[in-house]
């Protein structure tokens, strides 16, 4: 199948070409016919099966073919959960839209709003942006959804688990109701159903992988060690193996800092990537992972949601996540685009509950291996690590940005069910 036969107009077409794409991935093949038909649509998959030019292109393609409104209003908005997702799909509208007469911007926090907002007063066709800051905008009169014919929710379970449904509802009642609705999760869980089932009108399903699997070409296994043993056992599985590119995933925003330091003072170069860090830092610290001047990204979940790192030989869960869809999510970062991969887990005593919860949802049994010197505490305690559901207090706290601006708390999730505490919540990303 070529991307000509999807209907696709020359312009586009000679946009994908200069990247470099000659045909479609499938989860392209089975959306941009449905989009283009101005069909809501309902799509499962993950980051890395081409999702974002599923429907960013015929999203261009539609928008390109109707009248031009006066002082070009938003009639796309795409609605993303990190301030990283939102920039990546913003560049992808913005190279596929290379020769069409088509505006873009986007939006998020923990930068100055001026630029965006400057930006938005010349007028803007395709909007992408974080709940957050949408909200703060539109709170302060500074743009209008009131024109929007097209809502993209990318990632939405992500924003389901980063507690964003107000948010979501309160930006959906901004809009015309009648008007086009597509939305992308990795999972159809049954919280996505339930929010589909208010959004979207008679959607199409379309579904790039099996649900809740793992993709065949990541090689997985565990490693069984001590709680205190694993800084020593990561370091030493990077240095013998000459590993030059590793995702390293951790709870904590905290245990990712310590655990760079150390991974430094031993030679290998790291840097963390989270919710405290700076918008400057966090894409400084990307573009030096992307470019081999740094060995290891240590991330925690909510800060890497949405990175695209093509040819990402290996992840490893330094800690378990307490949310199995979440091995998954991690993991699908590697053995991308044809190429093998391989996810590495440590695992100690009180992750053992996680661990079963991962291999019942992936339907496998993950091989053990144990290395000398660095052997499980056979002492330790199986007890689960006493935390919430989504990491309770230590998520909720990377979530949150350094700065005291409105904005630049967009991560921060709080929760109540007081309407009189809903501006405060608007201030999330």
């Amino acid at each position: 199948m070529s991307f000509s036969s999807l209907g696709l107009s020359d312009a586009l077409l000679k946009a994908i070409s200069k990247k470099g794409y000659k045909s479609p991935s499938p989860i392209q093949a089975k959306a941009i016919p449905p989009i283009l038909n101005r069909k809501d649509v309902l799509a499962s998959a993950q980051t890395g099966t081409g999702k974002t030019a599923g429907f960013t292109l015929p999203i261009l393609q539609i928008l390109s073919q109707e009248q031009q409104l006066h002082n070009r209003p938003v009639r796309a908005l795409v609605l993303t959960p990190t301030r990283e997702l939102a920039a990546q799909v913003f560049e992808s509208i913005k190279d596929y839209g290379e020769y069409l007469d088509l505006r873009s911007a986007v939006i998020f926090g923990g930068v100055n709003q001026k630029p965006q907002v400057n930006k938005l007063r010349k007028g803007v066709d395709i909007l992408v942006a974080t709940p957050g800051r949408l909200l703060d905008l539109h709170n302060q009169r500074l743009l209008s959804l009131a024109k929007v014919d097209i809502l993209v929710l990318d990632e939405a379970d992500r924003m389901l688990d980063m507690g964003f449904l107000r948010d979501i509802e309160r930006i959906m009642s901004l809009m015309p109701k009648r008007r086009q609705n597509l939305m992308f999760s990795a999972t159809f869980s049954k919280n996505i159903r339930k929010l589909a089932n208010g959004i979207l009108d008679n959607p199409i399903e379309v579904d790039a992988t099996p649900e809740n699997t793992t993709v065949d070409a990541i090689k997985q296994k565990v490693y069984r060690v001590a709680k205190v043993k694993k800084t020593g056992l990561i370091i030493k599985l990077i240095s013998d193996g000459n590993w030059n590119q590793v995702l390293v995933f951790t709870r904590t925003k905290h245990g990712a800092n310590r655990l760079c330091k150390k991974m430094n003072n031993a030679g290998i170069s790291a840097t963390a990537i989270h919710g405290n860090k700076s918008q400057g830092a966090r894409t400084k610290a990307l573009a030096g992972f992307k470019s081999g001047s740094v060995s290891v990204l240590v991330a925690t979940d909510i800060a890497a949601r949405g990175l695209d790192i093509p040819l990402l030989p290996h992840v490893i869960n330094f800690e378990l996540p307490n949310i199995s869809e979440d091995y998954v999510h991690r993991i699908g970062r590697t053995g991308r685009a044809g190429a093998s991969g391989e996810a590495i887990s440590l695992v100690s005593a009180d992750e053992t509950s996680y661990l079963r919860d991962i291999e019942k949802l992936v339907g496998l049994k993950i091989s053990v291996e144990i290395v000398q010197g660095f052997e499980p505490d056979p002492n330790a305690s199986t007890e689960p690590i006493k935390q919430g559901r989504s990491g309770s207090r230590s998520r909720n706290k990377d979530q949150s940005s350094s700065r005291n601006s409105r904005s630049n708390r967009e991560g921060k999730i709080k929760s109540s069910n007081s309407r009189g505490r809903r501006r405060n919540r608007n201030r999330r990303r």
